[in-house]
């Protein structure tokens, strides 16, 4: 199939915002190879992809575990020689419960994959792109609009995506002389699987509960396809997209 040359990994690809970046992505001549836990929707999305999927590897991935995030890589550069973008997109959150309720396996749960998976990933994108030639690549962080403020009941989520942002920006710095660009998409309700029951309501800071807007997640991943595509000279730093009125600017 007719291909760009460039090539992309994409974490939690099998489903959501990382399923549709990666159809997009293969549609526009990348090489991809699919990341997640689970082998079955990552060969769905290949398989939807239909003959650009020909340019799709699947690599069932734990992010959150190094051996595993290094097989990861090193299936890539094997299967296609060098990498462009890394999109860190893996992610979920704990059960809406009490923060003293919470238990420490779900916390720990959440962030070996939110903000550990995404390390461990810049961490081998950093090895591969510095000794490859050309010199470089870039990597994009899904930081969420839960790297700025949180929703009630979401401390484990909250504070990962804060995380990431103090990642993206170690990143962007220690990535400079490498000629590796590191940027941050901040996401507010895409409409996927884990925001389904936004149309339903979800607690508000105000005590209510309140339906909230959803946005077309391929809105996202044209989004995520614009900072891929800058050469490496620009930098997208910080991007927000979000459902235009969704409960974030001002009172809502």
């Amino acid at each position: 199939m007719s291909s760009n040359g460039k090539v992309a990994v994409i974490t939690g690809a099998g489903t959501g915002i990382g399923k549709r970046t990666a159809l997009l992505m293969l549609s526009e001549g990348y090489s991809v190879t699919l990341a997640g836990r689970r082998e079955e929707p990552l060969l769905e999305t290949k398989q939807e992809a239909g003959e650009d999927g020909d340019r799709a590897l699947v690599v069932p991935t734990d992010v959150g575990k190094p051996d595993a995030v290094q097989r990861l890589f090193d299936a890539t550069q094997e299967a296609f020689g060098r990498l462009d973008v890394v999109f860190n997109n893996a992610g979920f959150g704990a059960p809406s419960v009490p923060l003293e309720d919470l238990t420490y396996e779900q916390w720990q749960s959440v962030v070996d994959t939110n903000l550990t998976g995404a390390f461990l990933c810049t961490q081998q994108a950093f090895r591969l792109m510095k000794s490859q030639d050309p010199m470089g690549g870039r990597i994009i962080n899904n930081g969420s609009i839960s790297a700025h403020v949180p929703r009630p009941n979401s401390a484990p989520y909250t504070s990962t995506k804060h995380g990431m942002t103090g990642l993206t920006r170690s990143a962007s710095l220690d990535g400079r002389k490498y000629n590796i660009a590191c940027g941050q998409i901040d996401i507010g309700n895409a409409a996927t699987e884990m925001t389904a029951r936004m149309t339903g309501g979800v607690p508000q800071a105000s005590g209510h509960t309140l339906a909230e807007p959803r946005m077309d997640a391929d809105d996202v991943a044209r989004a995520v396809l614009y900072m891929a595509e800058l050469p490496l000279e620009a930098n997208v730093q910080f991007m927000t997209i979000m459902a235009t009125a969704m409960p974030y600017i001002g009172r809502g």
